[in-house]
Order: structure tokens, then sequence, then C-alpha cells
């Protein structure tokens, strides 16, 4: 599967930036996957949530990669994503930005950092700098066993940021350790699993299923695969399972290796399909984590107040 170039077709150009916005969130932090067939009542939803400790698939090594977003035929924005290890965890940091006439269109630029505990794959924090033309976005969340607090800061906006808490005793996940946890599995075909995901702002109830087996080519080569069918509900204010609105259907495609790399995300939504794909891959020797992300650190979560209990999550 090639990857997709920029069209000249003005109606695509016209329509990238919105578009470009829900590719970079499914890969960044926020929704890669689509809708359920029908919501049980949250008591029943809860008990179905996979419980299981880590598996036992190594963590994966060192690397730094590079992916191209889009949508449709239409490549609008790059990142560099680095995994490191070290002082018991894993560190996942990432740059993207719009690219070519995406960008004179929308500019938008987007650091992320999440940290996980490198033997349970449990998350500990999450860090992510949305730069846009006439407003910065500042997410940080602090996990805990069974909860998870968020500050977020926009400069546009009049009011201080104040910490929200959103608690659930079955285990959440951010968007990088629910990979580690979904990468460490032993992902026979058929196998599901089900997990809350928080990536950003809101919870989500997230299926995953073991689809199939075969081969792949993306940007950065061809690869034998394991490709995942995702489905998403969003969980809302009453612990009841909501649809969600813009997403449709997705498919993820890990390398089915030693490494289990990340190949390819396409996902449906009301406008069409986005997607992302791997482009490039090295894994060097010594850690390539930076120590200088922009806003490194800025809005800690205070401590000199409690957080607020979310009750009506905003959307993604």
């Amino acid at each position: 599967m090639s990857s997709p170039v920029a069209t000249s077709r003005p109606q695509a150009h016209a329509r990238a930036p919105a578009c470009l916005q829900a590719a970079i969130a499914i890969w960044l932090g926020a929704s890669l996957l689509t809708l359920t067939a029908a919501a049980p009542a949250p008591a029943e939803w809860e008990k179905t949530v996979t419980i299981r400790p880590r598996g036992a698939f190594p963590n994966p090594r060192q690397l730094v990669g590079i992916y191209d977003f889009g949508w449709s035929e239409l490549v609008a924005a790059t990142a560099e994503i680095r995994v490191d290890d070290g002082n018991g965890n894993l560190r996942l940091d990432g740059d993207g930005a719009t690219v070519g006439v995406v960008r004179a269109l929308w500019k938008f630029d987007t650091h992320h950092r999440a940290v996980a505990d490198a033997k349970t794959l449990h998350p500990i924090s999450m860090h992510e700098v949305d730069e846009k033309r006439r407003k910065t976005l500042v997410t940080d969340l602090v996990f805990k066993p069974g909860s998870v607090e968020r500050v977020r800061t926009d400069t546009s906006a009049k009011k201080p940021a104040e910490p929200k808490k959103f608690e659930f005793s079955h285990g959440l996940f951010d968007m990088f350790s629910a990979l580690l946890y979904i990468r460490s599995q032993p992902l026979k075909k058929g196998d599901v699993y089900r997990i809350v995901v928080y990536p950003a702002t809101n919870a989500y109830l997230a299926t995953l299923t073991v689809a199939d087996r075969g081969p792949i080519t993306v940007g950065a080569g061809e690869y034998p695969a394991i490709k995942l069918d995702v489905q998403l509900k969003k969980v809302g204010k009453h612990r009841e399972l909501e649809p969600h609105k813009k997403f449709r259907r997705a498919s993820v495609w890990v390398s089915d290796d030693a490494d289990r790399l990340l190949l390819r995300i396409e996902a449906s939504i009301f406008v069409g399909s986005v997607f992302a794909e791997l482009q490039s891959v090295r894994f060097p020797e010594k850690s390539v984590a930076s120590a200088n992300m922009p806003n490194d650190k800025a809005a800690p979560i205070p401590r000199d107040k409690p957080a607020v209990q979310e009750t009506a999550p905003a959307a993604e």
C-alpha cells in the first residue's frame, strides 16, 4: 500500500483542514475508532471490559519513526515519533505539523509526550501542546490507579483552567499505554479486547478485534501484518455509552514480527477517510528522546484545590 500524495484538486484543499484535525487527533490523542451496534446499560458494559495483566510480548525497543497523516489522497501532515526507555518507564515523544498547501490554509503544530510503566504498561502521564494560528492548547493528564486527573489550558480562554477527574476502577489507558498493552497480547485471530481509553478530555470504550493476518505495503516497505478492527463508544456523564458522531469505522495494522510496529491506521469519518502511515523507521542504540519539548513544564495539575469530578465531558 503506497502512501497517498498531495493533489491539486480544489475541493480536497478546501476541506483538508477540518479533516486533517481529525487525522492528527486519531494518532495523537483522539479517536481512532467507530460505532458499536447497541449500547448496553452502564452496569452491563463495565462488566465486559477486559481485565487482564499485560501480555508476554516484549516491550518495544528504542525507535524513531516518521509518519504521514492525511485525508483521502492528500498528505497533509507529518510527524516524528520517538520511543525510548529508562528509569523503569517507556516514553513516547512526538512532534507533528501540517505541511504544504494545507499548512497555508491551517497552521497546526503538535508536541506530545506520554510516559508508561515499563513493567505493567500502566499510564503515568501525558503532556500535549497543540499550537494553532490564534491559540495554543496544553493538555496534561496524570494517572493513578483507577483514575485520571486532567488540566487543559487555552490561551484564548478568559477563565483559568480547572483540574477535572475521571474514575474507572477497572483500569484506564491513554493512547500510548493502550497501544503498548494491546501489542503485548497474543493477538490471535478472533481475539477481542475491550478497554477504556482517556486520550485527552473524554473517556471512550474501545473494542479491538483481531481481524486477519497478511502482508501490507506502506511507505516504510512491505511487512507481514496483523489487522485489528476498532470500535468506539463515548462514556457519558452518567456512565452510559454514547455513539461517536463523526467516526464510522477504523482499522489498524501492526507488523507481525518481533517489533510489532504501528504501520497504518485507516478511519472512515462522516466526510471521507483519514489515515496515518509509517514512512520510515530506525532503531538507535542510545536514547533519542528529546529533553526540550515546548512548554515541557506547562500546566502542572494544581494541588491547592481539589480536582472537579468530571460530569459532562467536552467533545474531543
